[in-house]
């Protein structure tokens, strides 16, 4: 078990080892086990998270916001509307202050080119530890719900387990490719057998796919990529885990207008029963959520026996509680 945590950042996934990831899981775990049998557990008494949302959010606000509750400390909202960002407080300001005045800065901000670097510009200026609830590149704390959730169905020993990372339609809006980067990033790690699908104008960050590509290397996994038009069923042959969402064409074009155009192409990018049987017949669902039902996947799956993205949401609790109680005690 690794215990170098404290005061330290969480900010893109490579930040924490393969150990300690493993030790981030083992206090999940135990949160989770103490949170079932109703046994309090204040590790951060009097402590309190500063959460900075330039992104709107459902589970993210409201599983950091119970958890420093269940910690016995406090989630303090900030919408960066309210502020005076807009006005002259820059990274340096917020970085300086909010690690005064907090004992940890959460901040998500999406956007494009901007999120990452805000974060670490701020967490450049912070005396106290900068934790990512998602940016343009990455979302950490997602893959680790994501990791305990395979795990839990799966078992720990991941080895040669094929976990596809699909893309998916979605009518809504030209969604962050930082889910499918962080997943990608972390599964090799732990032995998994990662396929990477998309259409062809939808690839993800060239250097994060390298990064990807040298974690499968040193686990000995397979990494492989089909960005072909009709790519997804093939891409499902023989999984354990299916992995399939929605994001924007990033790498091809920022322009929304574009972005939709080609997003449009692709309608038939959807999760369905077809496609689920040809995965293995015990293969587990995964979605961050939210989805776009019976659009980016039927509702038959969603809602069906082998979907896991309740667990998979309620472990971001769990797995936000471990990193918030090792790095803010």
């Amino acid at each position: 078990m690794q215990t170098d945590f404290r005061g330290r950042d969480l900010i893109g996934d490579l930040d924490f080892t393969k150990e300690e990831v493993e030790t981030v899981l083992e206090v999940a775990w135990d949160l989770k086990k103490k949170r079932a049998l109703g046994q309090l557990h204040p590790y951060l008494r009097d402590k309190a998270l500063a959460m900075l949302f330039f992104f709107s959010s459902t589970r993210t606000r409201s599983s950091f916001e119970a958890g420093m509750a269940q910690l016995g400390g406090h989630g303090a909202f900030i919408d960066s509307t309210t502020t005076q960002i807009s006005h002259g407080d820059t990274t340096r300001e917020i970085g300086e202050i909010f690690g005064r005045y907090f004992d940890g800065i959460a901040i998500r901000h999406c956007d494009w080119k901007d999120g990452n670097r805000y974060l670490n510009d701020v967490a450049s200026t912070s005396r106290m530890p900068v934790l990512n609830m998602q940016c343009d590149i990455y979302h950490p704390f997602q893959c680790l719900a994501d990791l305990m959730t395979i795990q839990e169905k799966k078992g720990k020993d991941l080895r040669k387990k094929k976990i596809v990372v699909s893309w998916a339609y979605a009518a809504s809006y030209l969604k962050p490719i930082s889910v499918p980067q962080s997943v990608i990033l972390q599964m090799p790690r732990f032995g998994m057998d990662v396929t990477l699908a998309y259409p062809p104008e939808f690839p993800l960050m060239p250097e994060i796919v390298a990064q990807a590509q040298e974690q499968a290397r040193l686990a000995g996994s397979k990494f492989e990529i089909i960005d072909t038009a009709d790519g997804m069923k093939e891409s499902f042959k023989d999984a354990d885990v299916v992995y399939a969402k929605s994001w924007g064409p990033m790498m091809t074009t920022t322009d929304p207008e574009e972005g939709k155009r080609l997003q449009d192409k692709y309608k038939d990018w959807i999760v369905d029963q077809d496609k689920m049987s040809v995965a293995k017949p015990d293969a587990i669902y995964m979605h961050p959520l939210p989805a776009d039902r019976d659009v980016e996947v039927t509702s038959e799956v969603l809602d069906g026996p082998n979907s896991v993205v309740f667990d998979q949401a309620e472990n971001r609790l769990h797995a936000q509680k471990a990193v918030m109680a090792l790095t803010m005690n």
